[in-house]
């Protein structure tokens, strides 16, 4: 009965590890604030800006998509910084991870208590490529007005 649960044990460490958030400070926190709130700078915002701390982070491990893990690294980059009160993150940028996927195949020959057994395997991991980002979380004195969504056009205009 123990080898199961380490087996879900190891299984819950090895997906939350795929999906940490980092931060290294370079400047004062202040009160967490809703992520929400945290706008992605893809370069200096106009005025002036506190940087509070270097961030990075990748898009886990089961996420699938281009598009996806660029949402998921976007959305901890906003994340991180609104724990530290940031309320910006000056993007920084994104890189692939390491292709780890392939198949393997095993095999084995044994003899015990007079007996013989053999067993074979084939294993096959379609782990998905992460994405890596890393940005500065900000406090920006004034922000400018956050755009609020455009509707979509009627069909046919």
């Amino acid at each position: 009965m123990r080898a199961p649960r380490l087996l879900l044990v190891l299984l819950a460490v090895a997906l939350t590890a795929g999906c940490a958030s980092s931060h290294v400070l370079t400047g004062t926190p202040r009160a967490p604030i809703d992520p929400a709130q945290v706008r992605i700078y893809h370069g200096p915002p106009p005025g002036q800006y506190e940087e509070i701390a270097i961030l990075n982070t990748s898009s886990g491990a089961l996420t699938y998509g281009e598009q996806n893990k660029v949402d998921s690294v976007l959305q901890k980059l906003r994340t991180e910084a609104a724990k530290l009160g940031a309320n910006g993150v000056l993007f920084q940028g994104t890189a692939d991870g390491e292709r780890s996927g392939g198949v393997s195949v095993g095999g084995g020959v044994g003899r015990g208590g007079g007996r013989s057994f053999s067993s074979a395997g084939v294993g096959v991991n379609i782990s998905p490529q992460q994405k890596y980002a890393s940005g500065i979380a900000i406090w920006v004195a004034n922000p400018p007005p956050m755009s609020a969504p455009q509707p979509a056009p009627a069909p046919g205009n």
